[in-house]
């Protein structure tokens, strides 16, 4: 009778961690690096995300869209890849380290100038900020951040990038930009329009004619090394579905 109980107990043991294991195996994981914009909309489509499909469960990277392109290149452990710009996308779709029949663009934005709420400046254009009295206006590196590189084509398209370069000071991404306006390190800044539903601190004072930079698009797409790609796939999906779109028109994008 002893070794018959010692028997019962050994396979109620062995049952529950086979359970246990089964529920780890059910679990699915994905890692999803997205551009510094969207960090505010992007976590509450992630919990919207997880209502519906419990088993997956999201970690989220934000950055500049450059540097997380830069790291998937060298072999990051990405599933999904949201950029902030094209041109990166295409870099990696060009290196075969997306899927391409994932790619999707799921949202838009705008560029806009802006200062701490408590300052009077005020700007009619940008061909007249060399002649103000402001000392340092801040954007996004240019070389990794899509931000900076609209500013810089703007900038450039009006002709007074070369007679600002000196008192510009580049950000790593959009949230540091932001954060150096707020303090009132910089007089002005380059951001997104829904980096203005960011902060209480800022205001806008122009909006950038979308004429003189490319258009911002953000694409989404499943990397080719993911090992959890049907999940992926799914993320990418849902970022287009009514709910996904409501969040980030609330948050200050476009559709």
């Amino acid at each position: 009778m002893k070794y018959v109980k010692l028997f019962s107990i050994m396979f109620i043991l062995l049952l529950a961690a086979g359970c246990s294991n089964n529920t780890s195996d059910a679990e699915h994981k994905i890692f999803v690096s997205a551009a510094a914009s969207l960090s505010g909309p992007l976590n509450e489509i992630v919990d919207e995300f997880h209502k519906k499909h419990p088993d997956t469960v999201v970690t989220l990277q934000f950055g500049a869209s450059g540097k997380l392109a830069q790291q998937i290149q060298q072999g990051a452990p990405v599933d999904v890849f949201l950029s902030a710009d094209e041109r990166r996308m295409d870099i990696l779709a060009e290196q075969n380290m997306i899927l391409a029949d994932t790619r999707t663009d799921f949202t838009e934005n705008k560029l806009v100038l802006i200062a701490n709420k408590n300052t009077d400046v005020t700007i009619d254009s940008l061909e007249a900020l060399p002649s103000t009295n402001l000392s340092q206006i801040t954007l996004g590196n240019p070389e990794s951040v899509p931000a900076g590189t609209y500013a810089k084509q703007a900038l450039k398209n009006v002709g007074v990038w070369n007679q600002l370069e000196g008192d510009l000071v580049f950000a790593k991404d959009v949230r540091q930009v932001l954060t150096y306006v707020e303090s009132g390190n910089t007089d002005l800044g380059f951001v997104y329009a829904s980096d203005l539903k960011r902060s209480d601190l800022v205001k806008g004072i122009a909006e950038i004619d979308e004429d003189l930079y490319d258009s911002i698009v953000y694409p989404a797409a499943v990397t080719s090394s993911s090992e959890s790609a049907e999940q992926a796939k799914t993320f990418v999906q849902f970022l287009n579905t009514k709910k996904a779109q409501s969040i980030l028109a609330d948050a200050g994008f476009g559709s």
